[in-house]
């Protein structure tokens, strides 16, 4: 992680779950932290923590976005590396009881967990194509997004959310390919069943249960494995392009 120390990196969903353990990872490894979060509390409570920035930012919307990273520019310098960890993940169904999927809800999903994704990864990648290279070989920047097994393995009740992750899955190869010539990589971690606050919420047998699923290990996945693995796909430069399972080998069933 030499090159990249000191340099500044901005996590969407910063504020708590894998976005707090992916600003807490690099921090450690020696870069600067702007949390993007709509929780304010928890946001400027985990900035103060780690001796970083918090922007109140709504992925979704890109005047808010644009603003938030000028603000980052003119703070912390060009943000080197960005990492895409808001996300939404409510249950519906195509059709229930009856009644069709809420268009309106189908759409938010996808306006925050995809388009939020791909407005900060554009918005940040304008910034970095523009800076000096990192390194002997033109390397100015990595971009990390957050896929899901969902994109695969899709549950009953997730059409909304997988569809999102696809998505992520879909645009994560050639947003590299646009990117290559300018010294930018672009991957994404597709996470299995982690301990976030969703989770967290669950009573312990249920998640004992979840953690059951995962082949090995058979428990839910820290946060911090996480965080390990954004770190190292900014220090791997040959990483790029890759949508990478972090899951323990767990292939999800329709329920």
């Amino acid at each position: 992680m030499e090159i990249w120390a000191g340099s500044t990196a901005i996590i969407t969903g910063g504020a708590s779950g894998l976005g707090a353990a992916t600003a807490e990872a690099l921090t450690k490894a020696g870069l600067k932290v702007a949390i993007f979060d709509l929780n304010e509390e928890l946001g400027k409570a985990k900035a103060t923590e780690l001796g970083g920035t918090f922007h109140r930012v709504d992925v979704s919307d890109a005047a808010n976005v644009s603003a938030a990273m000028d603000a980052v520019v003119a703070q912390s310098g060009v943000p080197r590396v960005m990492v895409n960890c808001a996300g939404i993940g409510p249950a519906a169904k195509t059709v229930s009881r009856g009644a069709p999927h809420d268009a309106a809800l189908f759409a938010k999903v996808i306006g925050i967990n995809l388009i939020g994704s791909f407005i900060c990864a554009s918005e940040a990648a304008a910034r970095m194509v523009g800076a000096e290279p990192m390194a002997p070989d033109g390397a100015r920047g990595v971009i990390i997004n957050t896929a899901s097994v969902a994109a695969y393995e899709g549950q009953v009740g997730q059409v909304a959310y997988a569809a999102s992750k696809g998505g992520i899955v879909g645009m994560t190869l050639p947003m590299a390919r646009d990117l290559a010539d300018k010294g930018v990589r672009v991957c994404s971690v597709a996470p299995g069943l982690f301990l976030t606050p969703l989770l967290q919420g669950l009573p312990q047998e249920v998640r004992t249960s979840l953690g059951a699923q995962v082949p090995f290990p058979s428990r839910l996945g820290n946060p911090a494995e996480f965080g390990k693995l954004v770190c190292h796909i900014v220090d791997n430069p040959m990483l790029n392009g890759e949508v990478i399972r972090l899951d323990g080998a767990i292939r999800m069933a329709p329920r």
